[in-house]
């Protein structure tokens, strides 16, 4: 869809074309009288009048702003842009009787602009859809009413009613009802996500079926939304060296043009006597150096692989980091809640001679009835059913050990190896990696449940993917060895380092940078506090946007919004296609206006040839950088 702007300028350009075709078409037509600029004498005292009027018609409807623009910008000392250039160039082409010329030259080149402004208004509007994230109001439940304010105003802990159909206005979690909720816009995911009581909600979701309830976790200053908005408000503030090199590209590069045509003009003129031909050649020369395609081409692709991560819930904080994405030759991993999901279950069970898997895992789920922890929790999921209470009695927690207590009357421990051997029960060591949890009834060894994080269902493709680029995989983690050279294994790491504090990761990363090459690029990936530091120290830092830590999503330079690492290899893909895009347009660009410049001041094309080289390949290069907004590789 086109904006009123857009519109205008489309119309503009149909007037302007009609006038120039009706210049060219319309038959000459004779009178018996001189009309001064509008006649050209003819045989026998009669005039024919000439179809300037037509010619200037359309050349004022369709440059009347590109030569306001060059008069405005020469009064605040701008004078070397493309405005100048199409003045300098169109104005001396009427001067020299080269009238359709120049009327083409400003018509074509508002159509390169045109094309420009509707390309850059579709990648604006691929980062506006993920801009509708934002709420409007919050409903909050006060002194038994239900009141719509705004979400600043909400404060943490308060509850918060979300109907149907409306959008999370803060992240909280829910305490009363169940429903789906459509998580496309935080993660590029259709699917829909079930929550219910206990759930977390994040910002910007749009709640599909069912009432509900939430309690207040973040302000909204600090929810996932507001982290969102802003890191997609601040990404067009960084540029890529491409974008800097162009805009001191084109810095130079103007004058230098409009010095070169002026030397054209002038110095074989001198010598041959013949000004008419060589400042038609400089003008010529000029209409080719305009350096649109490139101005135009290479902003726009990185705008549009901004956009089209956005899209599928990457964010990229700028296009800078797009151009070290392509270029990245290492990624680092954190292990907890980046390669896994930070969540324990029940790995494998190991009973001891005459004991069956689920006797193990029923008295120990039983003995773990009461705890909270993590471990205790995965073995009563494990178990897969309802625990009756009243089978379970006198527990006691042994701080460091484990738990024990009466299960159908019988003492039951359940622990770790410092357990059994302070109850002195002997027990068979488990070499398998993980939290290894014994279990003994009355004194009798009944086996071992081993308890692991799992491995994301898209780490082992992501790594692979990583691999087969020909990037290198290392993993950091302050688990233990055992566990962290399991999970390697499993992924098909090519380095892990286990047992690390936060200290120690940012040794490790330091040592890993002094070893990649000069100019390759070292990616991290990790969702924690203590990941903040190594994040901030990698040339690019990746965070996990959707359970990852404020000070982890602010440090990072690249936030995958559903914690998927197969993102990260879609972020790769987006970023090389965006880089090659840029490379086609330079070399496209660079070496047509070399061609043509060439030409021109050999006098071996015309203005029209002139037009191509400068609009046409402007409006080639658009295309090719629109390209960007479909993010498929």
């Amino acid at each position: 869809m086109m904006t009123r702007k857009q519109k205008k300028t489309l119309i503009r350009i149909i007037v302007a074309a009609a006038l120039l075709a009706l210049a060219v078409l319309l038959p000459p037509v004779r009178v018996p009288f001189e009309i001064p600029l509008f006649t050209s004498r003819l045989d026998g005292g009669i005039y024919s009048i000439s179809p300037i009027w037509l010619y200037l018609a359309a050349y004022f409807t369709i440059g009347w702003d590109i030569l306001w623009k060059a008069i405005r910008n020469i009064g605040h000392g701008q004078v070397f842009d493309e405005n100048f250039l199409m003045c300098v160039a169109t104005i001396g082409a009427l001067v020299l009787g080269e009238i359709s010329e120049a009327v083409g030259v400003m018509l074509f080149y508002q159509v390169g602009e045109l094309f420009q402004s509707v390309a850059v208004g579709k990648s604006r509007r691929s980062i506006a859809q993920l801009m509708d994230i934002r709420p409007d109001t919050a409903n909050v439940e006060r002194d038994g009413q239900i009141l719509e304010v705004d979400p600043d105003e909400v404060a943490v802990g308060e509850i918060i009613v979300i109907r149907p159909g409306e959008k999370v206005p803060l992240d909280g979690v829910v305490i009363e009802g169940a429903s789906s909720l459509n998580t496309a816009a935080l993660t590029g995911e259709s699917a829909p996500r079930d929550v219910e009581a206990g759930g977390e909600l994040l910002s910007g979701c749009i709640n599909i079926t069912g009432l509900l309830k939430a309690k207040v976790t973040k302000e909204f200053g600090q929810s996932t939304v507001a982290k969102i908005l802003d890191l997609v408000e601040n990404a067009a503030s960084k540029k890529a060296k491409a974008e800097n090199f162009i805009t001191r590209f084109a810095r130079y590069y103007t004058p230098a043009v409009v010095f070169a045509a002026l030397a054209l003009a002038v110095i074989p003129s001198l010598i041959t006597g013949e000004w008419g031909m060589w400042v038609h050649r400089a003008l010529t020369f000029l209409v080719i150096s305009c350096p649109c395609a490139l101005v135009i081409s290479i902003p726009l692709s990185f705008f549009g692989g901004i956009g089209g991560s956005s899209a599928q819930g990457i964010l990229v904080k700028g296009g800078n980091y797009l151009e070290l994405l392509a270029k990245t030759e290492t990624v680092v991993f954190d292990k907890t809640g980046t390669l896994t999901q930070g969540v324990f279950e029940v790995s494998a069970l190991v009973p001891a001679p005459g004991v069956t898997e689920g006797e193990l895992l029923e008295c120990a789920a039983l003995a773990e009835r009461h705890s909270g922890h993590p471990i205790a929790q995965s073995l009563r999921r494990a178990l897969g059913r309802e625990i009756d209470p009243s089978r379970v009695a006198d527990v006691e927690e042994v701080p460091g050990h484990g738990v024990s207590a009466l299960v159908d009357g019988r003492r039951v421990l359940a622990g770790n190896e410092k357990l059994m051997k302070k109850e002195g029960v002997a027990f068979q060591p488990c070499a398998q990696p993980g939290t290894v949890v014994h279990v003994a009834r009355e004194g009798q060894y009944l086996g071992c449940a081993v308890i692991t994080d799992q491995v994301k269902p898209t780490a082992s493709a992501a790594i692979q993917a990583l691999r087969a680029g020909g990037i290198r995989t290392v993993m950091l983690t302050g688990d233990s060895e055992a566990v962290g050279q399991a999970v390697a294994a499993q992924l098909g790491l090519d380095e892990v380092h286990a047992q690390l504090l936060p200290g120690d990761k940012v040794e490790r990363l330091e040592e890993l940078l002094r070893r990649k090459r000069e100019k390759g690029v070292l990616a991290y990936v990790g969702d924690g506090v203590n990941d903040a530091p190594v994040l901030s120290r990698a040339d690019v830092g990746i965070a996990m946007g959707a359970m990852g830590s404020d000070a982890a999503i602010e440090a990072a330079d690249v936030v995958l919004m559903d914690d998927d690492p197969a993102k990260l290899v879609r972020a790769m893909d987006i970023a090389r296609k965006c880089l090659r895009i840029v490379r086609e347009n330079i070399v496209f660009a660079l070496g047509v206006k070399a061609l043509f410049l060439v030409l021109g001041a050999m006098g071996r094309t015309t203005m029209w040839g002139a037009v191509f080289s400068d609009v046409g390949v402007a409006v080639i290069a658009i295309l090719n950088a629109t390209r960007m907004l479909k993010t498929e590789a």
